[in-house]
């Protein structure tokens, strides 16, 4: 087990579980918190729910569940370098999408429509709902009753009307203060696995061309570079080659400028991070080439038209299951009716979020298609 910095997160500083429980025996109570994501439904669904392809679209597309593994390989790896809770990080990484719903993004805007007039729908905050209320498995309290800074981590973004209503893990976002530096390196782990993994799963499908890549600065270096060690090389391996060095550089320049940025913000401890800018991030060259590399994924991965018609199907899906389950609560599966009964629209979006990209399609032919039941 490797030294904490003093400004790092621990047993010993957390400010503990919601419902007081006997300390773990042979283990910390962040490695408790990441068994308790790896052995929750929401964690297991995470394996049918994809993050720009559906799930019937190839078996070979990044799903959300190896999405979160990645990250959590990518923020174990800079946290053991930064003197850091390698624990802390993982747990956040792992059940950073667990509220996620069906069909990637598109899923999340259709659901936030149709919850408009019902307080709206975020996918961090419904990541904490999944951890606080929803997963089903303790005789003592509802969810995993995780550690604050667990739950903390898990909600990167929230509105001030929910944060409100959130007590402690929502007063950062009206005060204007930070998470654990912990949190903050899950957030940049996330954002370099999904940027260079979306380029990977973008030129599998034939979506992106390498020659359209070869434009974006931080690809093209790379490339080059490769092909300089290799010349031989080409097909997946190159791509293979190029991607990996692409997120060493960023974890290599991660790992630099936080540290830099810890040094220089001489923290004493934990409740000076709080207080200081966010300290976690990248070199500004690093960092610009990082949006550069989002930009394209947005314009010409994100926006093509093959993924358009995909996202407009998904939307259809979920605003349809919506409206019938709105209109005829009968409709719901036994055990969503009586939630219905207790919490309104807010149990439908909880039924809806938690579906996996394959079981939103059934229960749509389910429910309008005539050969179905």
């Amino acid at each position: 087990m490797h030294e904490f910095a003093p400004y790092a997160v621990s047993s010993a500083n957390s400010r503990g579980r919601r419902v007081q429980e006997e300390s773990p025996s042979g283990r910390s109570e962040f490695q408790r918190d990441r068994d308790r994501i790896i052995h929750s439904t929401a964690f297991r669904r995470l394996e049918y729910k994809t993050q720009v392809f559906v799930n019937h679209e190839g078996d070979l597309f990044r799903t959300r569940l190896t999405h979160s593994l990645e990250v959590a390989q990518i923020g174990r790896s800079v946290a053991r370098n930064l003197h850091l809770n390698e624990d802390l990080v993982e747990a956040i990484a792992l059940a950073h999408d667990l509220g996620h719903t069906p069909f990637g993004h598109a899923g999340q805007d259709a659901l936030n429509d149709c919850m408009k007039s019902h307080g709206g729908f975020e996918h961090n905050l419904q990541s904490l709902r999944v951890v606080d209320v929803l997963e089903e498995r303790y005789g003592s309290f509802d969810g995993l009753n995780l550690c604050f800074e667990t739950r903390e981590g898990i909600l990167k973004h929230c509105a001030k009307k929910n944060a409100r209503k959130l007590g402690d893990v929502g007063e950062r976002f009206l005060t204007n203060q930070r998470p654990s530096l912990e949190a903050q390196l899950a957030n940049l782990a996330d954002e370099i696995a999904y940027n260079n993994h979306d380029v990977d799963d973008g030129l599998r499908s034939g979506l992106i061309a390498q020659e359209q890549l070869e434009q974006v600065s931080i690809f093209s270096r790379h490339l080059a570079m490769v092909r300089k060690l290799y010349p031989e090389i080409s097909g997946r391996r190159l791509i293979h080659e190029t991607v990996r060095r692409m997120i060493n550089t960023l974890v290599a320049d991660l790992i630099r400028q936080s540290a830099a940025s810890i040094a220089a913000a001489r923290l004493e401890g934990l409740p000076a991070v709080r207080m200081a800018p966010l300290l976690i991030g990248f070199s500004e060259k690093v960092r610009l080439e990082q949006q550069e590399l989002k930009k394209f994924l947005r314009d010409h991965l994100y926006r093509h038209y093959q993924v358009a018609r995909m996202s407009n199907k998904a939307r259809h899906t979920i605003e349809m299951l919506f409206n019938a389950f709105s209109s005829d609560a009968r409709l719901l599966p036994p055990e969503h009716q009586l939630k219905y009964q207790q919490d309104g629209h807010q149990a439908i979006a909880d039924y809806i979020a938690g579906m996996t990209d394959r079981y939103a399609i059934r229960e749509y032919r389910r429910l309008f298609a005539i050969e179905e039941s």
